[in-house]
């Protein structure tokens, strides 16, 4: 019986080899990206590099990838649509690719100017589907009715109000350690690329976590995790999730009221209030302004709602 194709296609050479585990190591060590970014860049490249051992009909070697004209990436891309995979996919793929041969490029080990003229695809405009201001406090409401034990539902609480009342990624408020109570007016995140930020404390977010604590159970030493799970261990952000999935369903809210979609609440709630693009930029630790300008489709598209359904005009 015939093998699987990807098991017949001939592996790297051992100076590429070689390279892409300098360059992974380089982007954990130097880049200190999230495991999960350095997982999907890994599964990028080694897709990248499959293609070629077909394309070329022979290993993949540094010499190789050097050789490589615009038309042999353009061939790439070209099978990555033919497969179905999306813009979006195609845009990370083509970016953990470009970030390869720039580290190759630095390094003195390969120089290869046609991927320069290569353009990334079009990508759809996302816009971030936030929660209106009265259906993120229904939330936070509810979640105090949801624990099956009073610390439970005080723990949910107190990192539903951090994702909202503060901005934080999920994961930023799951990895808060237990020194980090009580919380002080601002806290001290280090999120995306370990970029670092400042972001201000809610009294309702301190009150949330010092209720939490008083209930809890477990007594926890202060290296360890703030947020517990039952048996002791830092809470699983799929129990966040399930409880947004909950909770939604409880209240009739679209499958858009995520966990996250209450950082980007934040966001919208406070340009909406009048603050501007750059310290929301900032307190949400977006690394570019353009991320933080898709918050302005989000009011503007609001705002004509709102016009829509009360101007005498709009109704004519």
């Amino acid at each position: 019986m015939a093998q699987p194709a990807e098991l017949t296609r001939p592996a790297p050479g051992p100076d590429l080899a070689r390279a892409r585990e300098d360059w992974l190591r380089w982007l954990l060590s130097e880049r200190r990206l999230a495991d999960k970014t350095i997982q999907a860049y890994t599964r990028d490249l080694d897709g990248f590099l499959a293609f070629l051992a077909d394309h070329l009909g022979e290993r993949p070697s540094l010499p190789a990838l050097e050789a490589l004209a615009a038309r042999d990436f353009r061939a790439w891309l070209a099978r990555r649509h033919g497969q179905g995979l999306n813009a979006t996919s195609t845009a990370r793929a083509l970016s953990a690719v470009r970030g390869f041969f720039g580290f190759l490029e630095r390094d003195g080990r390969l120089e290869n100017a046609a991927l320069r003229v290569i353009r990334s695809p079009k990508l759809p405009h996302a816009v971030p589907k936030p929660l209106t201001e009265g259906e993120a406090i229904a939330t936070l409401d509810a979640a105090e009715l949801d624990g099956t034990e009073p610390w439970i539902a005080a723990r949910d609480v107190a990192v539903l109000t951090l994702l909202y009342g503060c901005g934080l990624r999920i994961s930023e408020a799951l990895g808060l350690e237990r020194s980090a109570a009580p919380l002080p007016p601002v806290l001290h995140i280090r999120g995306k690329g370990g970029k670092d930020r400042i972001v201000p404390v809610l009294p309702a977010a301190r009150r949330a976590v010092d209720d939490y604590l008083d209930l809890s159970p477990h007594r926890i030493a202060g290296d360890g995790p703030l947020f517990l799970g039952v048996r002791g261990k830092r809470l699983n952000p799929r129990i966040v999730q399930g409880l947004m999935q909950r909770l939604r369903g409880a209240l009739g809210l679209p499958a858009s009221a995520t966990p996250h979609a209450l950082r980007h609440s934040f966001a919208t709630h406070l340009l909406g209030a009048g603050g501007d693009l750059r310290t929301i930029q900032e307190l949400l630790g977006h690394a570019s302004l353009s991320t933080t300008q898709r918050y302005t489709d989000v009011d503007a598209r609001q705002l004509l709602d709102v016009y829509r359904r009360a101007h005498p005009r709009a109704r004519g």
